[in-house]
């Protein structure tokens, strides 16, 4: 595969301090790790090009932003070289959570390895620059290898996939969680997408991660054009909602996304101290196996 194109912009260099101060332990349910390059250099068989983004620098970011959990999820800039995430996963053990990109062919053996090491679910992606829509025989097969272990199923999929494949989800053996609230365009596609999460969501087995709000604004930062169709997601699944930054932000030509900005967000949607305790503690400890945490600590 070649790779001659240029190298995705790296991440906002000195995004703000938000202005929301997230209840503890705050957890951030979807960002990416690239590198450092020396260590772990990029295989020849992933879709694009990362920049550097490696765990010291997500971690520095976090505790800027007050998130200490995090789950990280494995990109195709590292394709299934789960290095990178493995090394994180060992350095900060009670910090972070993986999701791995898995093959048919992967071994047993490898995957009780990843979830030894942490790891609790696995990725699917639909997307045509991250390789377009899996062999759906195949990721049912991986399913439910994965599912005994208790691990969940993301899927990542844009415009009118989530209808195009609803049965699909429901029908996969273990819990599911969709990425980016789907993907929807926000001028034509939103009410049936809307539609569609609301019916798996009410399966009980199906989760959605409110992030993204940058890939799907038309207006841009403070990206209040996607507050209304993610604040109708929290409030009619509100234990099923989960929140993410999408750090560093890969695949983005326009100008990068500040987090802060990103964070602020969070305040727009969830504007209860409950609801955010909700979206960026309770939720993620339930679907990602984090310790629970009291219910004595209040929003600072």
């Amino acid at each position: 595969m070649s790779h001659s194109q240029a190298p995705c912009p790296p991440p906002h260099p000195d995004p703000h301090p938000p202005a929301l101060r997230p209840p503890r332990p705050a957890c951030d349910s979807h960002c990416h790790i690239y590198g450092p390059f020396d260590r772990f250099p990029l295989p020849d068989d992933r879709s694009f090009t990362p920049s550097e983004a490696p765990e010291r620098a997500l971690r520095a970011l976090h505790d800027r932003m007050g998130f200490s959990r995090a789950v990280i999820v494995q990109s195709q800039g590292h394709a299934f070289d789960h290095r990178p995430l493995l090394d994180a996963l060992a350095r900060e053990p009670d910090r972070y959570r993986g999701v791995a990109l898995l093959k048919p062919s992967t071994p047993m053996d490898e995957i009780r390895r990843l979830d030894a090491a942490g790891v609790r679910g696995v990725r699917f992606s639909f997307l045509s620059h991250l390789g377009g829509t899996p062999a759906l025989d195949a990721a049912q097969e991986i399913a439910h290898r994965v599912a005994p272990l208790g691990w969940h199923v993301a899927i990542h999929v844009a415009g009118a996939d989530i209808q195009r494949h609803a049965d699909f989800i429901a029908g996969l053996p273990a819990p599911v969680v969709i990425d980016h609230m789907a993907r929807p365009d926000l001028d034509t596609g939103l009410d049936a997408a809307r539609a569609a999460l609301f019916r798996l969501t009410d399966t009980g087995r199906v989760w959605v991660k409110l992030s993204g709000a940058d890939r799907l604004s038309k207006a841009g930062a403070p990206y209040a054009d996607v507050v209304p169709y993610a604040r109708s997601l929290l409030d009619h699944a509100p234990e099923r909602m989960l929140w993410g930054s999408d750090w560093p932000h890969v695949n983005l030509h326009a100008p990068m996304p500040d987090d802060g900005t990103l964070v602020d967000w969070i305040d727009a949607v969830a504007p209860t101290a409950g609801l955010k305790r909700r979206l960026l503690v309770e939720n993620p400890e339930t679907f990602f196996g984090f310790p629970a945490s009291h219910n004595d600590h209040k929003q600072d």
